[in-house]
């Protein structure tokens, strides 16, 4: 399973030197100003580009992979970061969820792929800052969703209509709370897609454990109930954010508490809220039926376990019969084998045949009585 992790930020981090606007030190994947009728442009002195997303109501859009405190760090003068966000954002393992900081908002998102081959479930993590005008993403992991929505805004302020991108809003102009709703709609798209996924792994489970095949799947029942419960962890914390996105109790700087803009995003969360507590549902019912799978199958594997140790008993109740009778001829050959010479029943004319008929009568005697208590 793939994991993100990075080192507490500690104190010699937080007190490093910022530095200016260039983004040349910085682990920044795009950078980027979104103007009102513009096509986006690529930035590369951030402070230049803010002041004229504020001066023409655009937006900056600063996209970082990986970044260290110290890097988040050099934005915090420029963009008045709140520096409990700053803390989470730096270390990953969050929970997803959604903030306001006075005219800020901080939100996290745990995206997630399911790799079919390995049955493993790649949880990424995705912490936005958001402002009036500006955007800045930190990435953790392997997520193409923020590339994904970066595409699509392109494409918006290109010309393109909503109508032909995935996950796009009609609401205009494109702008930090557009940004938010696309990047929810994304994630929560990814998990219905991994729900489809997990499902059809555990069908098949399932199909295989009451199949009647004696295989062992313990193993892998496990590691699956492992996977679906760290994707239980990205979707369900998800459902409370969205809620309060969806009853217009969270707010994007920019937005407007009642206006119909707000209004209208609020409504169109109501969908994505709608898909991502099917994927909670899904996901929570897989994680049960994979317990009880597991505990059906460790039954079926204990029920083999008693056949074999009753067929053990049977075989061995049988070996013990026909030793014991074995044990007669046994023994009397082994009497007469003496050879000593005061044995008078070696000068017997019928004694040979007398003792044949011995063994013969106590050896159909065993048997009949061993055959009798069903140990033969």
């Amino acid at each position: 399973m793939a994991r993100t992790h990075r080192h507490p930020t500690d104190d010699a981090t937080r007190n490093a030197p910022e530095a200016g606007a260039s983004l040349a030190a910085l682990p920044v994947v795009a950078c980027k100003l979104y103007r009102p009728g513009t096509a986006p442009q690529v930035v590369h002195d951030v402070t230049q580009a803010l002041q004229q997303a504020q001066s023409s109501g655009g937006f900056v859009w600063i996209g970082l992979n990986a970044a260290s405190a110290a890097d988040v760090h050099r934005l915090t003068s420029i963009f008045d970061l709140p520096a409990l966000a700053v803390e989470d954002a730096v270390n990953a393992h969050q929970r997803p969820k959604f903030e306001r900081y006075g005219g800020q908002s901080f939100a996290v998102l745990k995206p997630v792929r399911y790799v079919d081959h390995d049955e493993v479930v790649d949880v990424s993590e995705i912490a936005l800052f958001l402002g009036r005008n500006f955007v800045v993403t930190v990435r953790h992991g392997d997520s193409t969703v923020v590339a994904d929505v970066r595409a699509d805004l392109d494409l918006l302020t290109a010309g393109a209509t909503a109508q032909s991108i995935p996950s796009a809003s009609s609401l205009e102009p494109v702008g930090p709370a557009s940004v938010l709703y696309r990047l929810v709609d994304r994630v929560v798209d990814g998990y219905l897609d991994a729900v489809d996924g997990i499902a059809m792994d555990v069908e098949d489970i399932e199909e295989r454990v009451f199949g009647g095949a004696d295989d062992e799947h313990a193993e892998r029942i496990y590691k699956l109930k492992r996977e679906v419960l760290e994707f239980k962890r990205a979707v369900v914390p998800l459902c409370a954010p969205l809620q309060r996105l969806v009853e217009g109790e969270a707010f994007v700087p920019g937005e407007v508490p009642g206006h119909e803009e707000q209004r209208h995003r609020s409504a169109t969360y109501r969908d994505v809220l709608d898909h991502l507590l099917r994927a909670a549902e899904a996901i929570d019912g897989y994680d049960r039926l994979l317990t009880d799978v597991l505990q059906a199958h460790l039954a079926q594997v204990s029920v083999r376990q008693s056949r074999v140790a009753a067929q053990q008993n049977e075989d061995m109740r049988r070996i013990s019969a026909w030793a014991a009778i074995a044990l007669v001829p046994t023994a009397i050959a082994g009497i007469y084998g003496m050879n000593f010479d005061n044995m008078p029943e070696l000068s017997t004319r019928y004694g040979y045949f007398v003792v044949l008929a011995v063994i013969v009568s106590i050896c159909t005697a065993l048997y009949a009585v061993l055959k009798a208590k069903k140990w033969l």
